[in-house]
């Protein structure tokens, strides 16, 4: 599993100035955030959160317990948790896909050769949530994204009335999606991410 934070943009920010002066004392006071790739023994938390969010609106889950735990074992590098005080409070994962648009197959398909990230599901636990948290946790996994050899662009699907959040994070609307869970429909959007060798170049990746 990749150390995230070896990349700049994921360090958590630590106050400046003296080792014991009154700032730094009281930062040390509020929640430590963390930023890293999740692994299988974290699923049970990231089930938990995705359970309680999808559910209520949906009536399924994008992903169950036992692919959870498939994707975190193939790609625990394309994951993404976020943990205050320990205590995982969001999350994305994602897998590679080596199509042009989803299909059913990319639902529990991890294609090592591929360059498109499919972003399965991102949640927030009930109470973090309508704090920006989940657009935080987007523009961070979008910026560790670039520094991944094969990834081009990352991929979605979403229902409709998601739409407005995902563009305001980068993605564009493909159009309608061919996969359908049930009687749901969705929208394929997508968010372009430049190459390794760029990034490395000009941002230290």
């Amino acid at each position: 599993m990749p150390a995230l934070s070896a990349v700049p943009f994921l360090k958590p920010t630590h106050p400046q100035g003296p080792r014991n002066s009154p700032g730094r004392q009281r930062r040390h006071t509020l929640p430590a955030s963390e930023f890293r790739c999740l692994s299988p023994e974290d699923a049970v938390s990231v089930f938990e959160i995705e359970r309680e969010a999808f559910i209520s609106v949906s009536g399924d889950c994008p992903l169950h317990l036992d692919e959870i735990r498939h994707f975190l074992t193939l790609c625990p590098e394309l994951s993404l948790g976020w943990f205050e005080e320990g205590r995982l409070v969001a999350f994305i994962i994602g897998s590679l896909w080596d199509q042009d648009r989803l299909s059913q197959a990319a639902l529990t398909l991890h294609e090592p050769r591929g360059t498109a990230v499919h972003i399965h599901v991102l949640a927030v636990h009930r109470t973090f949530r309508q704090q920006g948290k989940g657009s935080i946790l987007m523009w961070r996994y979008l910026q560790y994204l670039r520094c991944l050899p094969r990834a081009r662009r990352a991929v979605l699907m979403c229902e409709h009335f998601l739409v407005p959040f995902y563009e305001k994070c980068g993605f564009k609307a493909l159009g309608p999606c061919q996969v359908t869970v049930g009687a749901l429909a969705f929208t394929e959007m997508q968010h372009e991410v430049r190459g390794h060798a760029f990034m490395r170049r000009n941002s230290g990746c």
